[in-house]
């Protein structure tokens, strides 16, 4: 799947559109600066081949135009200097959701997969050679320990039956220096969260969150519901329609150094695959995404139960799962029915967008 580049846009761009305004910002300044800042922007991403990992042996492509992208939040540490917690070593799949874009590229679903669910793990490619092998009962964020984000893809396309025709990374460092950049992000608590372990206390009301109070609501567990990882996907499903939103009210002719300044910030947060690792090419997926606004965004949980055998887990409900993959698999709205007994959805998101 390509795309190209351009150098015109609408003021109002949605999803991941600021790589797109970076480019205008670049466009409008013109002469021999222009090849420079997208060769600078270039070099901020980091890429992985993900196909050369992976081999032949995935699930098939479509070419129905709909796009799958797995979406991941790493735990990684590396130059944080303990801010978000010391003695943790390596980086794990802190955050993983399945962006499924249909066809018309006017509406989307949003899967999340809990890092605790206890999954099997097939054997993958280490980064720096070897190879890890399998395991048959693990939790899901290790596979990123084990063989990095080819790995986490591996997982999730073994685990669903669905291709991944990309994959986009952010960390807690670049996560936090993204939203500062934006200028942080409009939420309504519709309750107090206080959560000593990430840091976050907000009375209930609305809020603009910079980078760090952003951070600390997408890492906060503990605060919400019944304290494990299902809480925190809620928030941070949220955060992500919250986010689109105020992506959708910055203008990018407002200030072209602005612009750049921002694309230069989202290139040096993100790693992604091979294919997608240019400035050019995130360009063309905003502008790819540009239709899809929060309210034609669905977001569940991928269908889960708790363990039995220990309460910090959950399990897969097959049958329910197998619904969900099958959804996106062939591009149609997740049904309803498959979530219902899913305790990943059970109670509601004590936040939502705006302000």
């Amino acid at each position: 799947m390509s795309y190209g580049s351009g150098t015109r846009s609408k003021p109002r761009k949605r999803a991941l559109r600021y790589v797109a305004w970076g480019a205008l910002g670049v466009a409008l300044v013109g002469g021999g600066g222009l090849a420079y800042a997208w060769q600078h922007l270039d070099g901020n991403i980091r890429g992985t081949d993900v196909n050369a990992a992976l081999g032949h042996d995935r699930p098939g492509e479509r070419r129905d135009g709909s796009m799958n992208i797995l979406l991941l939040g790493s735990d990684s540490r590396g130059g944080t200097r303990g801010q978000y917690g010391r003695g943790v070593s390596g980086a794990r799949a802190d955050t993983a959701m399945v962006l499924h874009v249909d066809k018309t590229h006017k509406k989307a679903s949003v899967v999340s997969i809990p890092r605790d669910t206890m999954v099997e793990r097939p054997r993958c490619a280490k980064p720096h050679g070897g190879t890890a092998p399998g395991a048959r009962q693990t939790m899901f964020n290790s596979s990123y320990q084990v063989g990095g984000p080819a790995c986490t893809v591996k997982t999730v396309e073994k685990m669903s039956d669905v291709r991944m025709d990309h994959y986009l990374e952010v960390d807690f460092k670049g996560f936090e220096k993204l939203i500062d950049e934006l200028g942080g992000v409009d939420i309504t608590t519709r309750e107090a969260i206080d959560d000593p372990n990430s840091g976050l206390d907000l009375t209930a009301g609305k809020h603009m969150l910079k980078g760090k109070e952003a951070l600390e609501l997408v890492r906060t567990r503990h605060g919400v519901g019944d304290g494990s990882d299902l809480g925190r996907i809620q928030l941070q499903q949220a955060f992500i329609k919250a986010l689109i939103h105020r992506a959708d009210t910055v203008d990018p002719l407002g200030s072209p150094a602005k612009s750049y300044a921002l694309a230069d910030t989202a290139t040096k947060a993100i790693s992604a695959d091979s294919e997608l690792a240019s400035a050019d090419k995130l360009l063309g997926l905003a502008k790819e995404l540009r239709g899809i606004s929060p309210d034609r965004t669905d977001t569940v949980t991928m269908p889960v139960t708790y363990d039995a055998r220990n309460s910090g887990r959950v399990l897969p409900l097959d049958k329910a799962s197998h619904r969900v993959w099958t959804a996106l698999r062939e591009d149609r709205a997740i049904p309803k029915s498959a979530t219902e007994a899913s305790v990943g959805d059970a109670t509601k998101s004590p936040v939502s967008a705006g302000s």
